[in-house]
């Protein structure tokens, strides 16, 4: 069966909302996702949702087969309590991006986006909580995130040298720290405004105003709502543009604001502890739009305080649902 589009890793939460606007856009979807779909973030009737392991050569061909245009986002990653403690696992993720290139080729798909990360970034560039933000450049000298930023970097690699000895478009958005609502919010995989809002809307609900922190709280990100990165990704992969860009937003925060925006949108003030043997990344990473403000004129249109407080709600839903 022919499709407009293959979307590898629907089942996840970049996938889910990705599904959903291309379907809005009338185009059909194949969603293909390892998880059972009881597990999916969204299940879309409109689409056609598939149960398969993508790091199966075979599986790979057979779900490629007959789509137009692929995005592949799947992986095996979570926040930095999981991709700093399952190492391998985030390394395995290369035999699915591996095999879906092959499967693109063979195929004769017309465009192939992947999703690769800021994680590829050189770790001697991250070493400040005032950091410079990093351009698309700065990923050579390669010292990326250690497993899953190295999978990242090599994958990326692999789609730029699939374009240039076989003819297959391909086109690479490293995604920098993407949030909002139907995502993880506890279990370990969550990225930290999802665990921020869950501990928040936690304390709002059983009244004890004290939490954890990872850190000092002083390690500084920039966070990307869900919204622009789907409009991103598909901009990405129409555009001409041949080379990685970054995908994020430059609003620079520490963990510290990221936690005082939340308190701000619930209503109330935490008494805070800090881990500092917690796992908590580099200690600073920003990303430098540069390239795609010239090359597409466009840069992310929602802020951190207006996407945080859409996250909040929807966190707070489904904490006060799962414990009252």
């Amino acid at each position: 069966m022919s499709v407009d589009v293959l979307v590898a890793g629907g089942g996840g939460f970049i996938g889910g909302h990705l599904v959903a606007d291309l379907l809005k856009q009338g185009l059909s979807v194949r969603s293909v996702d390892v998880k059972p779909t009881d597990e999916w973030y969204q299940v879309h009737p409109d689409a056609e949702n598939v149960v398969a392991d993508l790091s199966r050569r075979e599986n790979a061909f057979a779900q490629t087969d007959g789509a137009r245009n692929v995005y592949m986002l799947a992986a095996d990653m979570g926040g930095m309590g999981f991709i700093e403690n399952n190492k391998a696992l985030c390394m395995l993720t290369v035999l699915t991006s591996t095999h879906m290139l092959e499967a693109a080729r063979a195929a004769e798909v017309e465009r192939y986006f992947y999703s690769s990360s800021a994680c590829v970034y050189a770790a001697d560039k991250q070493t400040d909580t005032d950091i410079t933000a990093l351009k698309e450049a700065d990923a050579y000298p390669a010292m990326p995130e250690d497993g899953y930023g190295w999978e990242k970097l090599f994958s990326e690699r692999m789609a730029r040298h699939f374009e240039e000895d076989f003819g297959l478009t391909t086109r690479v958005a490293r995604y920098h720290n993407v949030y909002g609502p139907e995502g993880t919010w506890e279990g370990g995989r969550e990225k930290a405004p999802a665990a921020v809002c869950r501990k928040i809307a936690t304390a709002v609900i059983t009244g004890e105003h004290k939490l954890d922190i990872w850190g000092d709280g002083e390690q500084t990100r920039s966070f990307m709502y869900i919204d622009d990165c789907v409009k991103g990704s598909q901009m990405i992969l129409n555009g001409d543009a041949g080379e990685p860009v970054n995908l994020g937003s430059d609003e620079l925060v520490s963990i510290n604001q990221l936690y005082s925006i939340v308190e701000e949108i619930a209503g109330i003030k935490c008494e805070r502890s800090y881990q500092l043997d917690a796992p908590q990344g580099v200690r600073g990473r920003n990303s430098d739009n540069t390239q795609i403000k010239e090359t597409y004129g466009w840069a992310p249109s929602i802020s951190l305080a207006d996407g945080l407080a859409e996250t909040y709600a929807w966190v707070y839903d489904q904490v006060k649902r799962k414990i009252g």
